[in-house]
């Protein structure tokens, strides 16, 4: 249903003669960012301006559906005639306005004609005796079809959906692809060397004895031990049987790596154990 294409030029008409030139002060519109405060004379509005839909469809089924319920038909039983008639009175409507919309309603009318034309026939019986099925049995299987299908639609749309009813927050974490490792403090480093020193003394002996020792051979047997295992805490690395020469030169060995980056010393987290591997060098 809509109302008269001609609707906002009887409205026009039905105004006085007389139009005031401001009511209370407030324009009536804004033309070129101008206030407007009379209508001109030679305003001209399109027939199809104004177009008021009390009922949208969205489809045949969904009008013949409407058209049911609406005067409580059972849509086993449906009374042909009556939808018929009351379904072509609003395909006539919406053909005068929009031919492209209602050639489907006119396919559904045509179908309607068709069941409405075989009920009035003698019916007939199959070759078992049988009565043919109901003309309107494929009808009401569609219409009872569609029905389901729209109360779900109706149940889906009350559920809370994206952009409608509530906003996903977003939060952008820039993240490296390089894996960046604690730094070693020199404060921790010290403090880890005073510990194995300690523990140096605890083992001492007493025996004066003079050993030719290597700061090379040490870094030789640094970097064949890291090359058996990942990773090394820095504490393994000390024997402190052996005496405080041996782990002074074995530290100085391992500075000596750590100067040329053949290995590198680090740590998970802040005061977690220190560990030591060797330096990675892309192929």
């Amino acid at each position: 249903m809509h109302l008269p294409a001609d609707a906002p030029e009887q409205a026009l008409a039905s105004l006085p003669d007389s139009m005031p030139d401001a009511v209370d002060g407030v324009a009536r519109a804004k033309l070129y960012g101008e206030p407007l405060f009379k209508l001109p004379n030679d305003l001209y509005i399109p027939p199809d301006a104004l177009e008021v839909f009390l009922e949208a469809f969205q489809g045949p089924l969904d009008l013949l559906l409407y058209l049911i319920r609406k005067q409580n038909f059972n849509i086993l039983d449906i009374p042909m005639a009556q939808v018929t008639l009351q379904y072509l009175e609003y395909v006539e409507q919406i053909r005068s306005h929009n031919l492209e919309l209602a050639a489907e309603y006119l396919l559904m009318a045509a179908m309607l004609i068709e069941i409405k034309s075989r009920m009035l026939l003698p019916v007939k019986k199959n070759e078992n005796g049988e009565e043919a099925e109901d003309p309107r049995a494929e009808l009401v299987r569609r219409l009872l079809e569609y029905e389901q299908m729209k109360v779900a639609a109706q149940q889906l749309d009350t559920l809370p959906q994206l952009g409608r009813d509530y906003v996903r927050a977003q939060i952008h974490i820039e993240q490296s692809m390089v894996t960046r490792w604690p730094e070693v403090s020199i404060s921790e480093l010290q403090a880890v060397w005073g510990d194995i020193l300690k523990r140096a003394k605890l083992t001492a002996h007493h025996t004066i004895t003079r050993e030719e020792l290597s700061v090379r051979e040490h870094m030789t047997a640094i970097l064949r031990r890291l090359q058996t295992t990942r990773f090394v805490e820095f504490a393994d690395l000390f024997d402190p049987s052996r005496g405080v020469p041996v782990v002074v030169v074995n530290f100085i060995a391992l500075l000596e790596l750590a100067k040329e980056t053949l290995i590198e010393i680090t740590q998970a987290e802040a005061f977690a154990p220190i560990y030591v591997r060797l330096a990675y060098s892309p192929t």
